[in-house]
């Protein structure tokens, strides 16, 4: 609904979508319930949503859009949430029935799982969402359903009888001139300096913007069970870290946990890193795993982790069956403190580049826009 880049993952890929499909002489607008006071990089449309409630806008939104499709042709209406018609559905934040049915995929406490069970069973624009994927992907005219990974691609099969013609699979692509690691070379030298980060320490770079969901308890209590003084984890984020100190300071690592706050400037963070470490329960395609390859960080994840589909396990770093396996996660961290495993490491993750590139990933959509 939002056409700003500021706000999340799907907004930032559909605004940047916007530009490089301009970029290759398409006339693309954006449809959205707003825009930034900057503007759109190509010809906005606003569909104003100013309802009361979330569910309310949400509504709105979809009747302005119907209205709006009914009066203007589009060769491909691409919708990056569930809307009632539209040529490719590309839900960014996974499948919206599995959301409702199993939201408990984000934390490990079985309290926190049934009450996000729940939460999602009446959360009212949750079901909404819900109830409109529904209907777009079992009614007459089938888009498209583009899935940020095989992991996703997965939770679709569950709720829906797809053919595969309608399936189609399309990691995140990567900016390489933004990510290149020869291009700032002391950028990571200034995060170092500025954390009293020693340049003999070695660094397992995080990257979150939900703590809990994204494994950083697990992280720490890996690093404790480590036990390495030469080992540093440097956590980037907006999220309060105020129990997480709490509990570096219980595991005795209090000073081998680095706190960065957030940052404008991922870049510099990746040069000051070694490796990337996101133990997450749930994640469709994470954009800063690909990053992390893209600098050529070996990265430790996991199989809930859809970006884990670009790398090789073993040879880009190491993916774990159990993010609540802290000894596993002890381990990959422990492997990962040999200088020539990480080099060797980082070598094949810089021959991942090309493969990660934006553009690589616009031919790719370009070959699926016509299946629709």
């Amino acid at each position: 609904m939002h056409a700003d880049p500021t706000r999340g993952g799907a907004e930032r890929y559909t605004w940047d979508l916007a530009a490089a499909l301009r970029g290759r002489g398409h006339d693309v607008s954006l449809l959205a319930s707003s825009f930034p006071g900057a503007g759109a990089p190509v010809g906005g449309v606003l569909l104003p949503a100013r309802e009361g409630t979330r569910a309310g806008r949400y509504r709105q939104f979809l009747d302005q859009l119907d209205s709006h499709l009914r009066d203007h042709h589009y060769d491909i209406v691409h919708a990056m949430l569930p809307v009632r018609r539209c040529d490719v559905y590309h839900p960014h934040a996974g499948i919206a029935a599995e959301t409702v049915a199993a939201g408990h995929l984000k934390h490990d406490c079985r309290v926190a799982q049934a009450i996000a069970r729940a939460a999602g069973r009446f959360n009212r624009r949750r079901r909404m969402f819900a109830a409109v994927e529904r209907e777009l992907l079992t009614g007459p005219n089938l888009p498209v359903t583009l899935c940020l990974s095989g992991y996703i691609k997965g939770f679709v099969r569950k709720h829906y009888d797809l053919p595969p013609d309608k399936l189609a699979t399309l990691l995140n692509g990567v900016d390489l001139p933004a990510f290149d690691p020869s291009a700032r070379l002391t950028a990571g030298d200034d995060v170092r300096r500025r954390f009293s980060i020693a340049n003999n320490r070695i660094v397992a770079l995080m990257i979150a913007q939900d703590f809990a969901r994204k494994g950083l308890r697990e992280a720490i209590m890996s690093v404790a069970r480590v036990g390495d003084p030469r080992l540093v984890l440097l956590v980037v984020g907006k999220q309060d870290p105020t129990p997480y100190r709490k509990l570096a300071r219980r595991e005795g690592v209090a000073d081998g946990v680095v706190f960065a706050g957030p940052t404008t400037d991922p870049y510099a963070f990746y040069r000051a890193a070694d490796f990337f470490v996101l133990p997450t329960r749930h994640d469709p395609c994470s954009l800063v795993v690909l990053e992390a390859l893209a600098m050529g960080l070996p990265v430790i994840s996991t199989v809930f982790n859809g970006a884990c589909e670009a790398m090789a396990n073993r040879t880009h770093g190491l993916v774990l069956s159990d993010p609540a396996d802290v000894s596993a996660l002890a381990a990959a961290i422990q492997a990962m403190l040999d200088d020539d495993r990480r080099s060797a490491m980082s070598r094949a993750c810089i021959q991942l580049r090309p493969a990660l590139s934006c553009e690589h990933h616009v031919d790719e959509l370009l070959r699926i826009y016509p299946r629709r």
